[in-house]
């Protein structure tokens, strides 16, 4: 994963998907309308302390690796100055406030049919960053007269979400703490698979969702269920 080069004029996206696997993309993608002024990206990795007292002989032990974040930091202007030419001239430019609310809209909004916030893709050259916003900060800067804001800063961290399997490619280990997978049998439910893996059927609807599953019943024999590792 390459990250953008600084001197080109790309634009940052943020494209929104109703699914996991990223495949179907929801109303129009979010553009910054300058290069982001803090672009920090985060991975965190767990380790198991040495057992034992007094035992400073003992390396800790590695876990897992924990999902990482993204932060970044985006200006929106009202003078709307990085909008310049045609764009201008055929619509009216978008307030501050109005570019805030499509964000919150695409990024945050919980979602009538999935019920949850929408996936998220951050686009910026050959840089590409799946994942959920996790929190947003907006300081208002400047105001007109009549109290609009006309300059605003968005604080963004976004977490890491990628699909499982994009995931488990990258990861050559097969060790049941990490990942299980099962063959859907005939008369398998996914509540059922789920009490054999984690001992309890509760799971059942996020192992749908990492499956890319709309319905909890559409299980097909011979299909390969992946199972993703619990939180502790």
């Amino acid at each position: 994963m390459g990250f953008p080069d600084l001197f080109k004029l790309e634009k940052l996206q943020v494209h929104a998907y109703s699914d996991v696997a990223r495949k179907k993309p929801v109303g129009d993608p979010f553009e910054a309308m300058f290069n982001p002024q803090k672009f920090s990206q985060t991975v965190k990795t767990e380790f198991a302390p040495p057992g034992g007292l007094n035992n400073g002989s003992q390396s800790a032990s590695f876990v897992r690796s924990l999902p990482g974040s993204l932060e970044l930091s985006l200006l929106l202007d009202g003078s709307n100055v990085g909008e310049m030419g045609l764009v201008n001239l055929l619509s009216s430019p978008k307030t501050v406030k109005q570019r805030v609310d499509a964000f919150l809209a695409l990024a945050y909004a919980v979602q009538g049919q999935t019920h949850e916030p929408n996936f998220l893709k951050v686009i910026w050259g050959k840089f590409e960053f799946s994942c959920r916003l996790a929190s947003m900060t907006v300081a208002y800067t400047s105001f007109d007269r009549g109290g609009e804001p006309l300059r605003a800063e968005l604080d963004l961290r976004l977490a890491n979400d990628e699909d499982l399997k994009k995931q488990l490619s990258k990861v050559a280990l097969s060790s049941p703490d990490l990942s299980h997978s099962r063959v859907v049998r005939r008369c398998d439910t996914l509540p059922l698979l789920t009490a054999e893996v984690y001992g309890s059927s509760r799971h059942y609807l996020r192992v749908a969702r990492a499956n890319g599953l709309s319905h909890f019943r559409e299980l097909v024999p011979g299909q390969t269920m992946l199972f993703p590792p619990l939180a502790q």
